[in-house]
């Protein structure tokens, strides 16, 4: 019989992801069949993923794509199984104004207001989950399960599917409850986490888990004690405070969008560095598509806030990177009302745009009600790039390998890059213009856009890219290691070191 471990928290960013990716891959470092499920999401950090539908339509490959949240994917790759839609059947792309975009078993479905979504949706979104749960269960023996933010959101608990439905319809689900000891609080926290929990489903925990500690581990004994002699759940685990390096699941992570902050670089001193600015654009999504340029040896990267003060920091930057973002056309029109876009014209540095971002360094955005939340047909682009971006109603996703040819920012690639599209819209160009990545790309002397997710994990383009920035900044990228290591196998290792996995019943190794 497949059994369910569910992973939930006391908290959001406590931890859930990465206790669930490191089960997931020492478990199938076991020899088990695992995979992961996380019943509904709420992220704009989505990757492309198979859909096991036969009935979907497919793309000009025949292969079925859908979108599923970025820590299903990564905890996939974790299980050493292939990314389905089964694994996040229900995900929810915040697009401004209290609205999201509805994706379910990987297909866009429209945009939802909170309450009209649990009022009109929620028991077909409900239905996608068990579906979806009980073809992975068929086909598994362990399900690793991700719940969302806490388990105790009491106002929730008769829609909380990530959760408490979850806990019921996963046959005999157990329970782990995750509290972050960073914040404070973890024991009290934990204890209300049990308090407030349905009884139905308190019944199934099976023990708690204390992460991000820092210190002598001996000195949570007492608080150990008393909280097992208060509740008769044991706590199974506590993890020290270590960053596997796994992609972050959504916004959370970010400054806010008011606040400076600089990632990366450490490693160097800061005269030898260069600086990659990002706008924060508000409704920013797949920023994991930056994180591994923080991690490259001598490169800091700067969130700046949208905000007239700030156009400085752009000037000052030896490179910029618009990310993707959930809303093209609104997030454009913040970076005009910031000063941004003259800012970004006077740039002479290399500016890459990914996604969305590509969309904005274009002549003009047309059809662009189908995104805004403002009603236009056309918006004016940055100009940086001769295209021009018309968006339909048709969604494309899907996983994509792409020839390189060297130019603008990335000039001295070449091979392949493969990564995901998961966009509306498509750019055209309105004059000549290189295309160093296929079709979805376009590219001048220092500008490249290109719908292409997962650029920088591509080792020939990143190191292409910071070359290119080094050598605007006028310096010359410094000789250090790179950061070597699967953040699978670490995630994995923290759990196998930390955490009882044979109180679980489950094998170490």
């Amino acid at each position: 019989m497949t059994r369910t471990l569910l992973v939930a928290g006391t908290a959001s960013h406590v931890g859930k992801s990465t206790v669930a990716a490191g089960l997931c891959r020492a478990l199938a470092d076991a020899g088990v069949s695992v995979a992961p499920f996380k019943a509904q999401n709420m992220s704009n950090n989505a990757r492309a993923a198979l859909s096991p539908d036969e009935d979907d339509e497919s793309d000009d490959s025949g292969t079925d794509w859908g979108e599923i949240g970025v820590s299903q994917y990564v905890q996939a790759r974790a299980a050493r199984v292939t990314p389905t839609t089964d694994m996040n059947p229900v995900l929810l792309k915040p697009r401004g104004d209290g609205e999201s975009q509805l994706v379910v078993q990987g297909e866009a479905v429209g945009h939802f207001a909170a309450g009209t979504y649990y009022d009109d949706y929620w028991e077909t979104a409900r239905s996608a989950a068990v579906q979806s749960h009980d073809r992975l269960a068929a086909d598994h023996e362990v399900v690793v399960a991700e719940g969302a933010g806490s388990i105790a959101e009491i106002n929730l608990h008769d829609h909380d599917l990530a959760n408490v439905e979850t806990a019921r319809f996963a046959d005999c689900a157990e329970v782990l409850v995750v509290a972050d000891i960073e914040r404070g609080g973890a024991f009290a926290s934990l204890y209300g986490t049990l308090e407030l929990m349905p009884d139905d489903v308190r019944e199934q925990v099976a023990g708690a888990i204390v992460t991000k500690f820092r210190g002598d581990r001996s000195i949570l004994d007492p608080g150990i004690e008393e909280f097992e002699a208060r509740t008769g759940v044991p706590i199974l685990g506590v993890l020290p405070y270590d960053d596997p390096g796994l992609p972050e699941e959504d916004s959370v992570s970010l400054p806010a969008p008011g606040e400076r902050s600089v990632r990366g670089g450490d490693d160097v001193p800061d005269d030898r560095s260069v600086r990659v600015a990002v706008p924060r654009l508000p409704r920013a999504s797949n920023v994991t598509d930056i994180e591994p340029l923080a991690r490259e040896p001598g490169v800091r990267v700067a969130y700046v806030p949208l905000d007239a003060e700030f156009t400085d920091d752009l000037a000052e930057a030896d490179a910029v990177v618009l990310p993707g973002t959930k809303n093209t056309v609104d997030d454009l029109l913040a970076l005009g009302e910031a000063g941004f876009d003259d800012a970004l014209a006077a740039f002479d540095g290399p500016i890459v745009g990914l996604c969305g971002g590509y969309q904005m360094l274009g002549e003009r955005i047309t059809n662009a009600g189908i995104e805004s939340t403002e009603d236009r047909e056309t918006v004016r682009g940055l100009g940086l790039l001769p295209v021009e971006t018309r968006f339909s109603t048709d969604k494309r996703v899907e996983q994509a390998t792409r020839s390189v040819v060297g130019a603008g920012p990335i000039a001295g690639a070449s091979g392949t890059a493969s990564g995901y599209e998961i966009h509306m819209g498509d750019s055209e160009p309105t004059g000549e213009v290189v295309r160093p990545l296929g079709p979805g790309s376009a590219a001048t002397d220092h500008v490249l856009g290109t719908y292409l997710h997962g650029l920088f994990e591509n080792e020939n383009v990143l190191s292409a890219f910071v070359a290119t920035a080094f050598e605007s900044a006028g310096e010359t990228a410094p000789e250090c290691e790179r950061t070597s290591g699967s953040p699978y196998d670490a995630a994995a290792e923290l759990v196998r070191e930390y955490v009882d996995l044979a109180a679980l019943g489950l094998p170490a190794a």
